[in-house]
C-alpha cells in the first residue's frame, strides 16, 4: 500500500514543484506514494478566509487559528488512521536520518506548516505528535522545510530508488559520512582513481570505503564520532 502524505499549507503553490521532477515525481507515478495538498484557507470560517488572527496579550506578529487547522486535520482523520500528525517549526527536533528512516516506514502522515508567528498552542497540544526542524534558523513559512522531510522520506520507501541499497550507502545511515567517490575517467589531468577501486577485489574495496568514511566524518563531522 502506498504512504499517505497529506500536507496542510496557506500556500500550496510553494509545494507543487518539488513534486513534479526527479525522484519525487517517479514515485507518485509509481504509486509508491501519495502527495495531498490541503489550502487552509479552504477551511477558514469567514467571508475573508481568515486563518490567522492578533495574539492574545499583544505582541508583533500573527498567530495561526485553531479552528481552520482543526477543521481541516479532523476531517481527514475522519477518513482514514494518520501514524503521525507533524508540524514543520523551528523549535521542534532537529531533522536527521535516523527520523527520517522511521518515518519513511509510517503509513499514513499529516504535515503542517507553520507560518507568522506559528500556531495557536492549543493545536500543538491537542493534534501534533511530532515536530520537526530543518535547521536552527526561520524560514518565511514551513513549506520548503515540508518539502524537504518529503524528499528526505520518500527516497527512503523501497522500489523509489532504482537502485535498493543506493539509500543504504548513503551519509548518517551508519553514522558516518560517505565515503569519497569516482567515475571515469581513471586519469585525468593527472588526477588519479585510487588504485584499489580498480583492483574489482570487493572485499578490500568495502574496506578502504570504511576506512575513508571515518576519516572523511572525522575531518568534516567529528561531532559525530563522539
Amino acid at each position: 500500500m502506498a504512504m499517505r502524505i497529506d500536507i496542510i499549507t496557506v500556500l500550496p503553490e510553494l509545494l507543487k514543484s518539488p513534486f513534479q521532477a526527479s525522484i519525487l515525481k517517479r514515485a507518485i507515478e509509481k504509486g509508491l506514494v501519495e502527495i495531498h495538498l490541503h489550502n487552509l484557507r479552504d477551511y477558514a470560517t469567514n467571508s475573508y478566509n481568515q486563518i490567522d488572527d492578533y495574539q492574545f496579550g499583544g505582541g508583533a506578529g500573527m498567530v495561526m487559528m485553531i479552528e481552520p487547522i482543526d477543521k481541516c486535520i479532523s476531517g481527514l482523520k475522519a477518513e482514514r488512521d494518520y501514524d503521525e500528525v507533524i508540524y514543520m517549526t523551528p523549535e521542534g527536533q532537529t531533522l536527521d536520518q535516523s527520523i527520517s528512516n522511521q518515518l519513511s516506514l509510517k503509513g499514513n502522515i499529516i504535515i503542517l506548516c507553520g507560518h507568522y508567528k506559528g500556531v495557536d498552542q492549543r493545536v500543538r497540544d491537542q493534534f501534533i505528535t511530532k515536530e520537526i526542524s530543518v535547521g536552527d534558523y526561520v524560514l518565511s513559512g514551513g513549506e520548503l522545510a515540508a518539502a524537504i522531510l518529503c524528499d528526505s522520506v520518500i527516497r527512503l520507501i523501497p522500489g523509489v530508488l532504482g537502485n535498493e541499497t543506493s539509500a543504504l550507502t548513503d551519509s548518517f545511515q551508519d553514522g558516518l559520512l560517505a565515503p569519497p567517490t569516482y567515475t571515469r575517467p581513471a586519469e585525468y589531468k593527472g588526477w588519479e582513481v585510487p588504485e584499489v577501486l580498480l583492483s574489482g577485489h570487493k572485499a578490500n574495496i568495502e574496506k578502504w570505503r570504511e576506512e575513508q568514511a571515518y576519516k572523511n566524518t572525522k575531518k568534516r563531522r567529528p561531532d559525530l564520532l563522539q
